[in-house]
């Protein structure tokens, strides 16, 4: 299945967000689309480190949203 992956930035205060970059995946399931986004949150070259991720499905259905490391 295909994902996008929103890397962004979060400021605590109000929790505003900035994406500093995004990426489609295609990938099996629910569980490699995490594994593969933690992976990236690592490898890719973005203007600023994320704090955290966002996951949504082809059809905008979210897999996941937090901060690296965090179940939710």
């Amino acid at each position: 299945m295909m994902i996008q992956v929103e890397f962004y930035r979060m400021r605590m205060e109000d929790d505003a967000r900035a994406v500093v970059g995004r990426v489609s995946y295609e990938v099996i399931d629910a569980q490699a689309a995490v594994t593969a986004a933690k992976s990236l949150f690592h490898t890719l070259d973005l203007p600023q480190k994320p704090d955290a991720m966002r996951i949504v499905d082809a059809l905008g259905n979210k897999l996941f949203d937090g901060r690296y490391g965090s179940e939710q």
